[in-house]
C-alpha cells in the first residue's frame, strides 16, 4: 500500500468502520464493545484494556479476531464490495444526468434513466454501451 503512515491508517480505519457498519451486528457483543471504543470513540488499547479489567494483550488480540472476523464475512458475502460498485456507478450516472439536463439531451437522459433502472436491478453493474 502506497502512502505514509497516517494515510495508511486513515485507510484501515476507514475499511473497518465500512465493514462494521455492513457485518458488525454478527460480531459478538464484547468485539462490537471494543471495536466500537478503539475504532468509533479512539480509545487506545491500555484504555480499553483499563475499563474493560483486562490486559492489553488481550484486548488487542480481540482486535484482530474482531477485524479478521470482519474481512471474512466480507470475503463470503462481499457486500461492501457490492456497495462500493454501485455508488460508483451512481456517481457516473449522477454526472450524466447533470450533463444531459444542462445540454437539454432528453434522448440521453431517457437512456440514462434506463440505465439506472437495469441497476437496480442487477446489482450495481452498469450495462455495456452505458455512461
Amino acid at each position: 500500500m502506497v502512502g505514509s503512515p497516517e494515510d495508511r491508517a486513515l485507510a484501515k480505519l476507514k475499511r473497518v468502520a465500512l465493514l462494521y457498519d455492513f457485518y458488525g451486528q454478527l460480531l459478538t457483543e464484547r468485539q462490537r464493545q471494543v471495536i466500537a471504543l478503539y475504532y468509533e470513540d479512539n480509545w487506545s488499547l491500555g484504555e480499553i484494556a483499563d475499563a474493560l479489567k483486562v490486559s492489553r494483550q488481550a484486548i488487542f488480540d480481540l482486535l484482530r479476531r474482531a477485524e479478521k472476523s470482519l474481512n471474512r464475512y466480507e470475503e463470503k458475502l462481499a457486500l461492501v464490495k457490492r456497495w462500493e460498485r454501485e455508488r460508483h456507478s451512481l456517481t457516473k450516472i449522477v454526472a450524466q444526468l447533470e450533463v444531459c439536463y444542462n445540454d437539454k439531451d432528453f434522448e440521453r437522459l431517457a437512456n440514462l434513466i434506463a440505465c439506472l433502472a437495469v441497476i437496480s436491478e442487477t446489482g450495481g453493474e452498469i450495462p455495456n454501451g452505458h455512461v
